[in-house]
């Protein structure tokens, strides 16, 4: 038996927002009573964009009710731009959370909302055109992908939670495995790819270190009465003259390891080496 919140349990005895708005500007229909769940959201619009009015019709569990009459009153008073932006975790977290078996609610919520923006704005989702990789509950793969992305999916049995896929015949399931696998393995790749230091030209390299030395550097010296000065830049050697008290200091050369060389390394590039210029 799950176990639901107070919120979930107030939203869906006694829901808010059931439905249709008057004056329809969108309609998002999701789901299906084939499958066990639907939704259709209505939704007015003013002319500045802001949503006035939404209310729902929902057949489903009670997860399904409560999400739908919680999203209702989420997006009220939303500007269109702000509400494209709720997630399914928005709508769970509203209700103080869902069982993980009912994710999918919310998930529908969030759907039932994109599509009723759609509608308002003449546009095609691109969820509309992915491969149904799920007969029993018309869930694409493009819907797959997404949900193991946004929600760090990495089961079968978390995407069936999610989505419903897989949790009818089970036919799919080794197709949604596939998915899941090469989604989570490109997903991997791309952060291993964004955590490498980037790549800088020369001239780039140039400009950052001089904007560290006048931003982070010569403030430093000036105060003992000294001064620093770029010379040269080649590949990761970076040669620099102190210039009045710093340049007869003696410790000059603690300066320059020290100070000089971990302020470059730390805001330009771990490989830097900085050196003196002979006198």
């Amino acid at each position: 038996m799950w176990e639901y919140t107070d919120k979930v349990q107030e939203h869906f005895l006694n829901p808010r927002n059931v439905g249709e708005v008057e004056k329809i500007s969108g309609t998002g229909d999701v789901g299906s009573l084939a499958c066990g769940d639907a939704l259709k959201l209505t939704i007015s619009v003013d002319e500045n964009d802001i949503i006035t009015d939404a209310k729902f019709k929902t057949f489903g569990c009670a997860s399904a009710i409560a999400s739908s009459s919680a999203l209702t009153e989420m997006v009220k008073g939303m500007h269109l731009d702000e509400a494209s932006k709720i997630t399914n975790e928005d709508i769970a977290n509203f209700l103080g959370g869902l069982p993980k078996e009912k994710m999918h609610c919310s998930v529908m919520g969030r759907e039932a909302l994109e599509a009723a923006i759609a509608d308002y704005r003449g546009l095609i989702l691109p969820m509309a055109e992915g491969e149904v990789v799920c007969e029993c509950f018309g869930v694409t793969d493009i819907e797959v992908i997404r949900a193991i992305k946004e929600s760090n999916l990495r089961s079968v049995e978390e995407i069936t939670n999610f989505t419903k896929a897989g949790g009818g015949c089970g036919k799919c399931e080794d197709k949604l495995r596939e998915i899941l696998q090469a989604t989570v393995s490109d997903t991997v790749e791309a952060k291993k790819e964004a955590d490498k230091p980037k790549r800088m030209t020369t001239l780039q390299k140039i400009k950052k270190i001089e904007e560290v030395l006048e931003k982070e550097v010569r403030p430093g010296l000036k105060k003992d009465g000294g001064d620093i000065e770029l010379i040269d830049v080649d590949g990761d050697f970076v040669t620099v003259s102190l210039r009045g008290s710093c340049k007869s200091c003696a410790k000059s050369q603690t300066t320059i390891k020290e100070f000089v060389e971990v302020k470059l390394r730390e805001l330009v590039l771990e490989s830097l080496i900085v050196e003196e210029a002979n006198s």
